[in-house]
């Protein structure tokens, strides 16, 4: 279930042996796509996008700011229709839903709003699974039927996601070194986040040592296993 206002830890996997990303332009088509149906919903924290799986740590919207955007649409998606943010069900005047933008997900029993939520989710994996079965001339599911979802429930837990979204790469042998994996959110972090920046890591400076701390955590841990083999 995802709740308005929220952290979570979001990731899922290729199907099998699949790779979700053949080339550069799949990176970028995924972006695009993710954009299109998460930004209106969530807005992304860190994220890392790697050959055969991806992590991203997103902020789920307020229900105020949600009903905003899709209330305004000319046509709103069906989904959102049937999602009981209004019982009246009058759509296209904003103040209907106003009336009801700080209900909690626990006053809506048939959790109708966390489903839209997850539909966007599900609508971006469906439209991304589509064109790239189209374009590679193959069939079935591509990711995992169900994403992963973790809520981030304090500081410590909302800065370790950080670190281990950004050195997922190097983690998993994709690369040696932090700056020269192009699909995470790295670099635009220190500009797009400032606030976690200065709340979690007491600066830029604290940033990035802090991942490079876990780096070497990661290094001395492979050094092991290497030793022990």
């Amino acid at each position: 279930m995802l709740e308005f206002d929220k952290y979570y830890h979001i990731y899922n996997h290729g199907n099998g042996d699949d790779n979700l990303f053949r080339e550069d332009e799949n990176y970028d088509f995924f972006l695009r796509k993710y954009h299109h149906h998460i930004d209106p919903i969530a807005d992304t924290k860190a994220w890392c996008l790697m050959p055969n799986h991806f992590h991203l740590l997103v902020k789920i919207k307020s229900e105020a700011d949600i009903v905003d955007y899709f209330s305004n649409l000319p046509d709103p998606p069906s989904s959102f229709l049937s999602s009981n943010f209004s019982s009246n069900r009058n759509f296209s005047k904003v103040s209907n839903f106003r009336k009801v933008h700080d209900r909690k997900v626990d006053d809506d029993p048939e959790g109708l709003k966390s489903k839209f939520l997850s539909k966007q989710f599900s609508n971006f994996f469906s439209a991304y699974s589509q064109a790239f079965n189209k374009v590679y001339q193959r069939r079935g599911s591509l990711f995992l039927k169900n994403f992963k979802r973790k809520e981030i429930e304090n500081d410590f837990y909302l800065k370790n996601i950080i670190l281990y979204i950004h050195l997922n790469p190097i983690k998993h042998g994709f690369t040696r070194q932090i700056d020269n994996w192009p699909w995470h959110s790295y670099d635009t972090f220190i500009k797009e986040e400032p606030e976690l920046i200065q709340n979690l890591f007491f600066g830029i400076a604290g940033y990035k040592e802090a991942h490079q701390d876990k780096l070497l955590y990661f290094r001395e841990y492979e050094q092991l296993e290497n030793d022990l083999n």
